[in-house]
């Protein structure tokens, strides 16, 4: 029986979380073209990901099935209106999945694992960034209790 987990990433795993993060990135733009320029990560991208990982008001966690990584998942500490009197949000600003590796309990993990660091950090709201029209990341969070409350619409010329 195959063991899905999750943990930390670490300085070990960035050639793997860039190759995560370029199917991720192929299957963002194949929904929407404006996501590398928006809502994706800045380039050059394993340095992006290796500030993340160094960042202490962020948390990467990997998905693994039997220690091999099949997933990732960034999320950040934001800070809120200054009338939320300090108070933070944790933002789930990417997360993937191989899709060898869907509908197995891969990014469960990795949404547990986080949501329990950020918890350990005292937050007690987030948010998870997804993309219109990506159904099955909108019913995987839908099914982790989350909630849409904001829509970002888009023209370009």
């Amino acid at each position: 029986m195959m063991e899905v987990t999750a943990r930390a990433a670490t300085s070990e795993d960035l050639e793997t979380l860039d190759k995560l993060y370029r199917a991720l990135e192929e299957e963002m733009v194949a929904i929407h073209p404006m996501w590398p320029l928006a809502d994706g990560l800045p380039e050059p991208v394993e340095e992006a990901l290796a500030k993340a990982i160094a960042d202490p008001d962020a948390v990467v966690t990997m998905g693994v099935i039997d220690d091999v990584p099949l997933g990732f998942l960034l999320a950040r500490v934001e800070e809120l209106l200054p009338q939320a009197k300090d108070r933070q949000i944790g933002a789930i600003r990417l997360v993937f999945v191989d899709r060898e590796a869907r509908e197995v309990g891969v990014g469960e993990e990795m949404l547990a694992l986080t949501l329990k660091e950020l918890r350990g950090r005292g937050l007690d709201r987030f948010d998870a960034h997804v993309l219109p029209g990506h159904r099955l990341v909108k019913n995987f969070f839908e099914a982790g209790g989350f909630a849409a409350r904001s829509i970002i619409m888009h023209h370009a010329d």
